[in-house]
């Protein structure tokens, strides 16, 4: 082989040579003709080399400041690659692959490079090496192959058939088992072995020596034994392998190696779906490869389970989460060394901003007996990592800490400890000491939080010095610390205190914390009263009885008198609430009586201007009831369309709402003022209010008010769900309001209907939501999004406008699964430019968070993080207060007529109240009474926030 590769480079030379003859006759002939354009192209190409170079130095640049830019690294050494700049591009690739693992392609150019550059024989073992370190990263079929087709090449020095046998083997273990590129290894080393065979054979016609054929059958042996090893593993394709094993062998194929066939056959028959899954699917495909790696686990095999571990991770290398499950394998079941450490070792390297990959690699450092050295050196390393979230530093720490506890021999007790052990002691405390003043330095400084506000880290130090070095001096002196990080008014951390205490210290100081938790517990202080008191009960004396007695009175006693000043205060702003609701209700009707006591207007317009009083004083998008005035009966206000009893809460902070007084609500598509005839008079709910089923309707709201017969059209969306007793849309003097309630049959169709929540319908995303009455359920919560820190969610700000869920799924979906995309849409269905993207897991979300923050998209600079949304207003909780403007409509808020584009009202002057006072008790701001102003105006003046119910019952007071 070695003569035929010589062979063959003396054909390329030869051919290099002529081409070279052909290009330099034809620079001859043309040299007259392209002087110019051979000027122009070197000026051309000397610009693009000074741009690339600027790039490069750019590239540098950026990887000096963070060298953890992965795309950074890929960036440049593809452009190095393309200036031919070898010795930086070597240099460039070794300084990603201490920080990285490299993808299989990166790897195959380099190593190509590396072949092609090293042509003495002398540098063949340097190639070598880098081959060693390529099929450590990933396992690559692809590189296993090119490494053994190398060594194939040094078959002339000393040893080198056994190499190239060393490495077929070893490429075998490795990927031999891979499901459809594995035969391609077993192939090759088959053709080397059959190429050797060729070699060994005698001349024809000749007889062989008893040495030739010795070695003449053991290579037949080999070649038989490659035959049946492959034919017992399961792999495509497998039947035309058995086809070629038959047409070799002149003996046949024996009974044994049939049977081993059929079973790999059967099994791999099996596995084929899965394969065949994978092949069909888009990556990364988690999903189909977590289904197969759960199929091949409850097969146990131990191999094939690595493999499809390692096949998964090779499409998926920054998954933190496939990485654990792998490493969490290998720890409990295989439990090799070397494969676990080497495992965990490119786990960390992969995602290295994932806090529990290192936690398991100091763990299985540990346990696998590693050098104090080498773990040390691990925990630096993560420290560097840069997590996401300040815990993560308090739990590598502890991790850490718990690692160098257990270092220390404290079987002896301190005062015996040998030298090794007191010196391994003050490398715990001098670590513990180190991890305080990191957290209060360089985590805070960070994320603005310790990470660790319960002192964790310190508790545990405390313990370890009063149960292991009987240190109690040193165990106070730490909590006294922690209580004065602002823990000493919660109860919880006294009585850690004094279970320490009681525990490893003595009856004097536990007495001293319990009584300095009874004076500092502000959350709980009857529980730590009651431990003070059964303290005593065991320990104490009668004067130490009746100290704490006295004690815990005087400290309860405070507590109940700031609780009932605290009733009191809020007892007194809901009364002043009430009075300044009754003066505004006062203000209001002395307001509407004068205006309807104006004259000098016709008829028509009269009743006109009173309808047009009666929608401005409640505004255009009003959401309270009117109230009832004397003589108006139920009767006639279900005739005008709108049912006094329906006031249901909903989503929207909507209530169902009656006509204006002294009217009958006209139908849809009628004419202003056409008169219409009692038996044509359209309802909005059923005449009997019993009829109405809360748990069987919903609450539809955010509707356009142009839209046509909404009955008619809700009952035609909603069919789907389930059949429609009825809809009842809510209209006011101009028309549809925009919500209505739909009621079903049946409840299993309120789910349903529950779903459609925020369609699209007329250009505006429809709200659905349930169907109750706030009076009754005080304490129901419509809002269908958390309000609380989510790890597995990210929240996106600065989309364009233009941005889809389309486009920002495919911006997203190479850091993991994406399960929901929600784009925040203001009420009439615009976008907002912001959106909340949920992935499958934590880790996802976060890789996310560090690929997509700071990017851009269409012109727009993307900031990302994990998403904690701010807390919903609690004003429907008890005993909440709020300004009453942020509750008021909008009308009320601008004033009679609502907020005009202008800001002047075109109201005549003589239905003005002239009054500054009532304009203002309007707007919920009363001015200050003078000397004779009534009591009422006092009381208005000191008006101070409306609750959520008191607010609802002034509202509904008759």
């Amino acid at each position: 082989m070695a003569a035929t590769g010589d062979a063959e480079e003396t054909q390329l030379q030869e051919m290099e040579e002529e081409a070279g003859m052909e290009n330099e006759m034809d620079s001859d002939e043309e040299e007259g003709l392209g002087i110019e354009n051979s000027d122009d192209e070197i000026d051309d190409s000397s610009e693009d080399e000074k741009e690339n170079e600027a790039e490069i130095q750019r590239l540098e640049e950026q990887l000096s400041i963070n060298a953890f830019d992965y795309n950074c690294h890929v960036d440049l050494i593809k452009l190095l690659r393309q200036e031919g700049e070898l010795p930086r591009l070597r240099k460039a690739r070794q300084k990603m692959s201490e920080l990285f693992p490299l993808t299989e392609e990166i790897w195959l150019d380099w190593l190509k490079d590396e072949i092609h550059l090293t042509e003495e024989e002398a540098n063949r073992e340097k190639v070598y090496e880098l081959f060693e370190t390529a099929v450590k990263d990933y396992i690559c079929p692809e590189i296993w192959l090119e490494y053994a087709q190398y060594s194939i090449g040094g078959m002339g020095l000393p040893g080198g058939m056994e190499k190239v046998r060393s490495i077929f083997e070893r490429a075998l273990t490795a990927v031999g088992l891979h499901m459809t590129k594995g035969a391609t290894v077993w192939e090759a080393y088959r053709e080397f072995e059959n190429a050797i065979l060729a070699t060994v054979q005698p001349p024809p016609g000749s007889v062989p020596t008893r040495e030739q054929q010795e070695l003449l059958n053991a290579q037949l042996e080999r070649i038989h034994t490659l035959f049946r090893r492959q034919l017992s593993i399961p792999l495509m394709d497998m039947d035309g392998t058995y086809a070629e094993y038959e047409e070799w062998s002149d003996q046949g194929v024996s009974d044994t190696v049939s049977q081993k066939y059929k079973g790999a056959l059967k099994q791999m028959e099996k596995s084929k779906p899965y394969e065949e899954t994978l092949m069909i699917a888009e990556p990364p495909k988690l999903a189909e490869y977590q289904t197969y790696i759960d199929y091949e686990q409850k097969e146990s095999d131990p191999a094939r389970i690595q493999i499809i571990f390692e096949r998964a991770l090779s499409e998926n290398c920054l998954v933190p989460d496939m990485w654990a499950k792998y490493t969490k394998y290998l720890d409990r079941q295989l439990k090799i060394k070397d494969l676990v450490l080497s495992s965990h070792d490119r786990a960390v390297r992969n995602c290295p901003w994932t806090m529990g990959l290192w936690k398991n690699y100091l763990l299985a450092l540990e346990r696998h007996g590693a050098d104090h050295h080498t773990i040390s050196d691990v925990f630096e390393k993560a420290l560097n990592a840069g997590f996401i979230q300040a815990t993560d530093y308090v739990n590598i720490w502890e991790a850490y800490l718990d690692y160098l506890r257990r270092r220390v021999d404290f079987s002896k007790g301190e005062s015996t400890l040998t030298l090794e052990s007191s010196r391994e002691l003050e490398e715990l405390r001098a670590a513990f000491t180190r991890s305080l003043d990191y957290m209060k330095q360089d985590v805070e400084e960070r994320f603005s939080e310790s990470g660790d506000p319960s002192c964790t880290i310190m508790q545990v130090w405390a313990k370890i010095e009063a149960l292991h070095c009987k240190n109690m001096q040193k165990a106070r002196e730490l909590w006294d610390s922690i209580m004065t990080k602002g823990n000493a008014k919660f109860a919880n951390m006294w009585l850690e205190y004094y279970n320490l205490e009681r525990s490893y210290g003595d009856a004097l100081h536990c007495r001293k914390a319990l009584h300095r938790a009874v004076q500092c517990t502000s959350d709980y202080p009857e529980h730590v009263c009651e431990v003070l008191l059964t303290f005593e009960r065991v320990e104490g004396s009668l004067e130490d009885w009746d100290a704490a007695v006295q004690k815990t009175e005087t400290r309860l006693n405070r507590v109940n008198e700031q609780r009932s000043k605290v009733t009191a205060k809020e007892a007194h702003v809901a009364r002043q609430e009430e009075e300044k609701t009754e003066q505004r209700r006062r203000a209001k009707a002395d307001k509407k009586n004068q205006k309807k006591g104006q004259k000098g207007s016709r008829p028509g317009d009269k009743r006109k201007a009173e309808d047009k009083d009666y929608e401005d004083e409640w505004g255009e998008e009003s959401e309270q009831p009117p109230k009832r005035h004397r003589g108006e009966s139920d009767q006639g206000f279900r005739g005008g369309g709108g049912g006094a009893e329906e006031f249901m809460g909903t989503e929207s902070g909507l209530f169902g709402r009656r006509a204006p007084p002294g009217r009958r609500q006209e139908p849809p598509g009628a004419k202003r003022g056409q008169q219409v005839a009692p038996a044509t008079v359209w309802k909005t709910q059923e005449d009997d209010p019993e009829l109405r089923k809360d748990d069987c309707s919903v609450f539809i709201s955010n509707l356009a008010f142009t839209m046509d017969d909404p009955e008619k059209r809700l009952k035609k969306l909603f069919e789907p769900c389930g059949p429609v007793q009825s809809v009842r849309p809510v209209y006011a003097a101009k028309g549809f309001r925009g919500y209505c309630y739909v009621q079903f049959e049946g409840k299993a169709s309120v789910l349903e209907a529950l779903k459609m929540d925020r369609q699209e319908v007329e250009g505006r995303p429809m709200f659905v939501s349930p169907c109750v009455d706030k009076n009754k359920n005080p304490d129901f919560k419509v809002f269908k999004y958390n309000t609380n820190l989510e790890k597995h969610k990210i929240f996106i700000s600065g989309l364009p406008f233009s941005c889809t869920k389309e486009q920002l799924e495919e911006l997203c979906k190479d850091n993991g699964t994406v399960k929901d995309i929600r784009l925040v849409t203001n009420r009439s269905g615009k976008p907002k430019g912001l959106a909340y993207v949920e992935f499958g897991d934590e880790a996802q979300a976060s890789q996310a968070v560090l690929k997509l923050d700071g990017t851009v998209l269409q012109e727009h600079t993307l900031s990302v993080a994990i998403s904690n949304p701010p807390r919903r207003n609690t004003a429907d909780k008890p005993g909440f207060s709020r300004p009453v403007g942020a509750m008021m409509p909008r009308s009320m808020v601008y004033g009679s007529r609502g907020k005009g584009r202008t800001q002047l009202s075109l109201l005549p002057r003589s239905l003005h109240r002239q009054t500054g006072s009532e304009s203002k008790a309007e707007n919920g701001t009363a001015p200050k009474p003078t000397g004779g102003e009534s009591g009422d105006a006092g009381n208005e003046a000191q008006a101070k926030p409306l609750s959520n119910s008191d607010f609802a019952k002034m509202l509904f007071k008759k």
